[in-house]
């Protein structure tokens, strides 16, 4: 029992300071995220705005005649916006192994939160809106942990 307790503790240990660490990471978020979404982040761009009464969750197809990756976009956002909405964030879990940041007071604040499809010129976007000042730092929570998962530099 002590040698596999020794072998966790190395395996933390080895994971804390390998240099690939980082790219092995967001190689599995890329891998999850494309079977999750059904369709390809080498494909797509992904952006995270923070506003004042929210933030807005986008998907852009990086080729305007990529009809199939728009498609699918559409399709998950519209997913994603009535799902959000039911307080069921699965498919974020699914995506980055854990329940992102800030989920928790977004399922507990309700309908105090809401979740808006919008279609946009090669893809579409949710726009996530709150008056509540615990729900806008939830929601800024939730999208400043997907820039930094999906790496995608936007302002936090």
């Amino acid at each position: 029992m002590n040698a596999i307790l020794l072998m966790l503790m190395l395996a933390g240990d080895l994971a804390a300071t390998c240099p690939m660490h980082a790219k092995h990471t967001a190689t599995e978020v890329d891998q999850r995220g494309d079977k999750v979404m059904g369709f390809s982040h080498e494909k797509t761009k992904h952006t995270f705005r923070l506003l004042e009464d929210g933030g807005a969750i986008e998907v852009r197809a990086n080729d305007g005649a990529d009809a199939e990756s728009i498609a699918a976009i559409r399709s998950h956002m519209r997913e994603i916006a009535k799902e959000f909405t039911a307080g069921t964030f699965t498919k974020p879990q699914e995506i980055h192994a854990r329940m992102p940041d800030g989920v928790d007071v977004i399922k507990e604040l309700g309908a105090a939160v809401t979740f808006q499809y919008e279609e946009l010129e090669r893809g579409a976007r949710v726009r996530v809106k709150t008056e509540d000042a615990r729900g806008r730092e939830a929601v800024h929570a939730f999208l400043r942990f997907q820039i930094k998962d999906h790496r995608t530099g936007d302002h936090e």
